[in-house]
């Protein structure tokens, strides 16, 4: 395992590192507004006062919920400085969902412009960037986290229960990935300029904003809900964007419509699902002084795990496109039950390092299945089982060879179809649900649909059309199934359990 040396292991003060060697360097741009590093610090400095007042600090996750803005990446910073983990929330979840994702949190303030319905918390909404909060002049009253291994930020994701599922990822979680002065996976730094279009709710978001600002570079803003082909050529031209993540369906879909619009980029990261070989040899052949990158890696060990650079040889692999070796600080074992396996043996990809999270907030029995200590190589080592299956080659390129479960990722997105049947079977004039992942043609999957049969006797009985609309106000955008279908019946196999072959192919 190759382990980051030299490079501060808070996510917060790898920024100021940069902030004071650089302080007139840009930041952050969101079309006409910049921030320089020596601003954001100072701005994020006067928010960490007022929001350590209102009772921020370790121990406690602070919800965060604005727009992706240079505000939110201030009030991110101003939350770390207090010692305090955020938790960035996408402030278009239905309401029931964020008001029930913040009560689990218990938190001593809400970072929003509106309060959603059922927090109790305080609702602490930042100043304009031009009307910095002064500072108190008084030491904090929280000391700063101790080291790398404090919390600092919570993801939620879907979870088989049907509630999301908090993973607590500690600040060396991110900063393992960026190392100063020694080689990392990408290119970051002074110098290079990353888009920033993910939502603040997705570790990508953390890839997108901290490899650049705790390494000098340049975060710029996509505005508007998608970033579009026509908006990456604006956001090359006007602001020199060298560097740009795209989930593999988002990626396939710019390949295919505008296979210009990566010129002038140094380096495109792409990943979340398997990648497709067509769109891939057509990148390659198209922009061959680009580098492609394909990271794998679950949020469970924050943004990525393995990398792999992608060349023209690996579209003729018959397992697919690599997801490659180790990013700084991690360890991949692959594993059958207690025992590593010989390369070339499909087993269960596991993790061990750096990246780690803490585990599940408020959920001990998912922590203890999913994170576990056994002895590896005579050497008690802390793994975290992906669920994930793959195999090492001979040149110790790790290679994915799908999941051991039902979980599913759709446009980037992890998808429990536990958790949408869970939400169906709440909803009055249900019988019975099943969730069917709908397969693409390049390996990935394009959807999800949903089967159900109404409950008898409900009057009149439940139209598709109508379930839809339901599970649109209680559920993320992504977990929406596309298509709702009534069955008289579902199908099973012999063993009882739903037969989501069969619906597949229907």
């Amino acid at each position: 395992m190759t382990r980051p040396s030299g490079t501060p292991r808070l996510i917060h003060e790898a920024f100021a590192r940069q902030a004071a060697r650089r302080p007139a360097a840009t930041a952050v741009v969101c079309g006409e507004r910049t921030l320089g590093y020596g601003e954001l610090d100072a701005l994020a400095a006067g928010w960490a006062d007022a929001l350590a007042a209102l009772g921020a600090g370790p121990g406690t996750v602070v919800p965060v919920l604005l727009p992706r803005s240079p505000e939110l990446v201030a009030a991110l910073l101003a939350v770390l400085r207090c010692g305090a983990a955020y938790a960035a929330l996408d402030p278009k979840w239905p309401g029931r969902r964020l008001a029930d994702v913040i009560a689990s949190l218990a938190p001593p303030v809400v970072v929003g412009r509106a309060r959603p319905d059922g927090t109790d918390a305080p609702l602490w909404s930042p100043p304009p960037l031009d009307v910095p909060l002064p500072r108190s002049g008084r030491a904090a009253p929280v000391p700063a986290p101790a080291d790398g291994s404090s919390p600092a930020m919570v993801f939620f994701t879907s979870g088989t229960s049907g509630s999301p599922k908090g993973v607590l990822s500690p600040h060396r979680a991110t900063t393992r990935l960026f190392p100063e002065g020694e080689a990392g996976f990408a290119a970051f730094g002074a110098g290079h300029a990353m888009v920033q279009a993910a939502p603040a709710s997705w570790d990508a978001f953390g890839l997108e904003v901290w490899s650049m600002l705790t390494t000098g570079g340049t975060t710029v803003i996509a505005e508007g809900d998608h970033l579009m082909p026509h908006r990456l050529r604006a956001l090359i031209r006007r602001h020199h964007v060298d560097t740009v993540w795209l989930t593999a369906s988002l990626f396939n879909l710019f390949v295919d419509e505008d296979p210009g619009c990566f010129t002038g980029l140094g380096q495109v990261i792409t990943g979340g699902e398997r990648l497709s070989v067509p769109h891939v040899r057509a990148f390659l052949a198209e922009h061959r002084d680009i580098v492609l990158l394909n990271g794998y890696g679950p949020v469970e060990s924050c943004v990525f795990a393995t990398t792999h650079r992608v060349g023209a040889a690996d579209c003729a692999t018959p397992t697919g496109i690599p997801v490659g070796r180790p990013v700084p600080g991690t360890d991949v074992l692959v594993m059958d039950g207690g025992e590593r396996v010989p390369r070339g043996t499909t087993g269960e990809i596991c993790l061990a390092g750096d990246g780690l999270a803490h585990g599940y907030l408020g959920d001990r029995a998912a922590t203890a299945a999913a994170f576990v200590e056994l002895t590896v190589d005579g050497v008690r080592t802390r793994l975290y089982r992906t669920g994930d299956l793959g195999f090492e080659d001979d040149a110790g390129v790790l290679h994915y060879r799908g999941r051991k479960d039902l979980q599913v990722k759709v446009a980037g997105h992890r998808v429990e179809p536990g958790e949408i049947e869970a939400h169906v079977r709440e909803v009055p004039g249900v019988r019975d649900c099943v969730a069917v992942p709908v397969p693409g043609p390049d390996g990935s999957y394009s959807g999800v649909h949903l089967f159900y049969t109404a409950a008898p006797g409900h009057e009149p009985p439940l139209e598709p059309r109508t379930l839809r609309a339901v599970l649109s106000r209680a559920l993320p955008a992504y977990l929406v199934p596309q298509r709702v279908h009534r069955r008289d019946s579902l199908p099973y196999t012999k063993q009882g359990k739903p037969d989501r072959t069969a619906l597949a192919a229907r």
